[in-house]
Formats: C-alpha cells, sequence, structure tokens
C-alpha cells in the first residue's frame, strides 16, 4: 500500500467501480491487515521499559493515529460515494468517466480520463472532474476548443477523440489540424454549477 495520505477536502462525491475497489482495498489493508500488525508491535514495544525513549513504541503508536484517522475517513467518504458505472446518455460528449484526447497548438496529444477526485492519478491519465482542465472539458464535444490557465499562461487544446469504457485506445483519424481559436470565441471554461449539472450526462429527472 501507498504511504499515508491525510485527510483532505472532499470534492465531488463520484467514483469508478475500479476506484470504489481500490479504496475498499486500502480500507480492507489498513484495517484488517496493518493495524493488528502495528498494534502487535506496540504490544511488545510497551513491555521494553520506558515508553518516552522506545522508538518502536513511539512510531507504532503514531502510525495507528495515521491509520486510524485514514480508516475513519475512508468509512464516511465510501458511504457518500456514487458509483458510476454505465456510460451517460450521450457518448459523444465528455462527461464523467470519459476518455478524451487533446490536441494542443504545437501539435502535442494529451490523453486523460475524467474520474472522481477519490482516484486521480495525474501520472497515469486519470483527472479528477474537479480540476480546472476537467471543469472547461465536461460538456463539450469533439472537435469543441477548450482554454486552461496555467502557470505558465492561458494554453489552448482542441478535443479529438471522445469515448467510454475501459479501454484508452486512440480512435480518431490522422492528421487532424489544430483550429486556431477565433478571438469572437466565448469563455469556454464551464461554471461549477453547469459541470455538476451535467457532469454524468443524464437526462434531467423531473
Amino acid at each position: 500500500m501507498g504511504r499515508y495520505r491525510p485527510p483532505r477536502r472532499r470534492g465531488s462525491p463520484y467514483i469508478t467501480p475500479e476506484g470504489e475497489q481500490a479504496l475498499r482495498a486500502e480500507l480492507h489493508q489498513l484495517w484488517k491487515v496493518e493495524r493488528p500488525e502495528v498494534t502487535n508491535v506496540v504490544h511488545e514495544a510497551a513491555k521494553n521499559g520506558d515508553r518516552s525513549e522506545n522508538g518502536d513504541y513511539i512510531y507504532g503508536k503514531r502510525r495507528l493515529r495515521e491509520i486510524d484517522s485514514r480508516v475513519r475517513f475512508l468509512n464516511k467518504r465510501l458511504d457518500e460515494l456514487q458509483v458510476v458505472d454505465r456510460p451517460p446518455d450521450d457518448t459523444g460528449k465528455v462527461f464523467f468517466g470519459a476518455h478524451v484526447v487533446l490536441e494542443a497548438e504545437d501539435g502535442s496529444e494529451q490523453h486523460w480520463r475524467i474520474v472522481g477526485p477519490d482516484e486521480f492519478d495525474v501520472s497515469n491519465g486519470k483527472l479528477s472532474m474537479d480540476s480546472p482542465m476537467a471543469r472547461a472539458l465536461l460538456g463539450k464535444k469533439l472537435d469543441d476548443e477548450i482554454s486552461v490557465r496555467s502557470p505558465s499562461g492561458e494554453q489552448h487544446f482542441v478535443i479529438t477523440d471522445i469515448h467510454y469504457g475501459n479501454s484508452a485506445e486512440k480512435r480518431r483519424p490522422e492528421g487532424r489540424p489544430f483550429r486556431s481559436r477565433s478571438r469572437d470565441t466565448q469563455n469556454t471554461h464551464s461554471t461549477p454549477t453547469d459541470a455538476v449539472r451535467g457532469l454524468l450526462g443524464r437526462a434531467p429527472s423531473g
């Protein structure tokens, strides 16, 4: 398991099936495997005299507090989360779970999947739906342009592929040119309200 991560502010309450499975696996590992092991270490270390100078005891107690904090967070979070296990009604637009290919002005490509804030992993192409990039993408369709502010300045991209499912295989035709952004193009950032309302791509109830 990875190193301890302190509790953070809760984000949007959506997660993929594999994301939920990973959280439940972490919870099981912490509660059923690691905590009993650390508890036993602390119990044995407590027999060795002065606890104030006992490294195993001090570290073990600190690790138990970390484990308990993470377990409480995971239990509460898993109760709140909604697992999204089917594609949206309109698979031609970017919603939660979409695999998206973006083309930058220099012709380079970025491949992302829109996932929940509890499972994002930028190094593996998993983008939190609460991130500025994902908010700019939500609700957009093939060939739409987006603009995202970054520390290096505003960046512009064109959406060249959208698909759903576990496969991240690129399916767009080769040679699609980058379309320069018109000065009259409106701001393409989705507002939080718009993003939350349409992120699943489902028809509104009622």
